[in-house]
This record gives structure tokens, C-alpha cells and sequence, in this order.
């Protein structure tokens, strides 16, 4: 059986203000689910709370829109899985062999509180699963406890949308916190590269991170390295 990955998306289509739309980056999937279609892997897309999948619209524009997105945005079939995602709660967590966490500063809202998703994390990772996340998907496991009670992150080395980048990227005064900052507050070894908006991977044993949307052609193949 060929390795089963279920990549996590956000519901959320706006920020605090409904006026500012946001959504799921959409980049950050389409060059890993392209990455794993070619590797032979089963793909799942999975939510918070089920259906539709928001895009970010700055994703879509020059020169996010890169030819993987393109391509997905092309192909009805495709549109169709995000206007359907399973919700976490529908799951089997057995059933997979990684998670990744996509991003879009939309899961800032929804990915640190869905206890399914949590679950699923602890359960995939506790099998001898992978776990990944990219740009602002480490949102999701910030509250993510192991069966022992410590927190996934403690003393683990990753990577995630920095601080820096936030200021850069003029959102520092929408997003509801500081994420870099908190991954440091929970214990976790966080880790930026020198200059912003370049591609950065950190592997810590089956946990794998990307800081930003240039990581996740990257941050797919590390995942593709660890499932052999």
C-alpha cells in the first residue's frame, strides 16, 4: 500500500475584520499534493470543520501564482476536493501515514483549536508517522499534546512564518498573534533563515517544517525522504 498523506486546510475565509479576505495559500498544497501524485501516494484533504476551503487571494495573483496553482485552479476536479474537504472530526487517524499542515494566514483561527486535528497529529506521530507543516500550517500544532502530556513541539527544532515576515509582509497588525513567538513560549527550537522570504526546511526526526510559501516544493520532499 502506498504511503497516505492527508494535508489540513483552513475554513476561514477572512481575518478579524470581513472586509480582508485570506484563505488557504494555495501554493502550499499544490506543489506537495503534485510532489506526492508523483510519488504514487494516496492524498486526503481534511478541515477543521469540513467543506469549503477558502483561498487566499494573494496567492492567486503575480508572483505567488506559480505554475503548480495555476494548474490547480485549471482543473475542476481539483477545485472540487476544496469546495469538499472531510472534517477532522470524520477521520481515522489510522488510516494515514502523515499530516501536513498547510497555510494562509487563515489557519491562525482555526488550526490551534480543533481538537480533531490534534488527535489526529498525536495519533499519526505516536504510530511513527510524519508530521509537517508549512508557512503559517506550524500554527497547528501549537497546542498539539503528546499521550504523555508534553507538548509536540518541546525541545524540537522547527521552522514556521516568521515574525519578520509578518512586518514585511504589512499583516504584523491583523494576524490575532505572534506565532514565532509563542513556538518559542511552548518550548519548541525555532529556527529562521538569515533573509526573509527564502526557502527553509528543518527535519527533527519524523517532524518536518518550511518556513514560508518559497519552502514547500522543499518541505514536500522532505516529507517524500521520510516515507521512504
Amino acid at each position: 500500500m502506498p504511503p497516505r498523506i492527508l494535508h489540513a486546510v483552513t475554513n476561514v475565509a477572512h481575518y478579524t475584520d470581513p472586509a480582508q479576505p485570506t484563505g488557504l495559500w494555495l501554493s502550499e498544497l499544490s506543489h506537495a499534493w503534485d510532489l506526492f501524485a508523483r510519488q504514487g501516494y494516496a492524498q486526503t484533504l481534511v478541515s477543521p470543520l469540513g467543506g469549503p476551503s477558502p483561498l487566499e487571494p494573494r496567492s492567486l495573483e503575480w508572483p505567488n501564482l506559480d505554475s503548480t496553482a495555476r494548474a490547480w485552479l485549471a482543473d475542476p476536479k481539483r477545485m472540487d476536493l476544496l469546495r469538499h474537504t472531510t472534517a477532522a472530526g470524520d477521520i481515522r487517524a489510522q488510516d494515514f501515514d502523515a499530516i501536513y499542515f498547510t497555510g494562509g494566514h487563515a489557519v491562525m483561527w482555526d488550526f490551534p483549536g480543533s481538537q480533531p486535528l490534534q488527535h489526529i497529529t498525536r495519533d499519526i506521530y505516536e504510530r511513527g508517522g510524519v508530521v509537517a507543516a508549512v508557512c503559517h500550517g506550524y500554527c497547528g500544532l501549537l497546542e498539539t499534546l503528546l499521550s504523555n502530556g508534553q507538548r509536540l513541539v518541546q525541545g524540537r527544532r522547527l521552522t514556521g512564518f516568521s515574525w519578520r515576515e509578518e512586518v514585511l509582509a504589512g499583516v504584523a497588525r491583523k494576524v490575532p498573534y505572534d506565532a514565532e513567538a509563542l513556538m518559542r513560549e511552548r518550548g519548541a527550537l525555532y529556527e529562521k533563515a538569515w533573509l526573509p522570504f527564502v526557502s527553509k526546511v528543518v527535519v527533527d526526526g519524523r517532524l518536518v517544517t518550511g518556513q514560508n510559501p518559497q519552502s514547500a516544493r522543499a518541505t514536500a520532499q522532505a516529507v517524500a525522504r521520510q516515507l521512504g
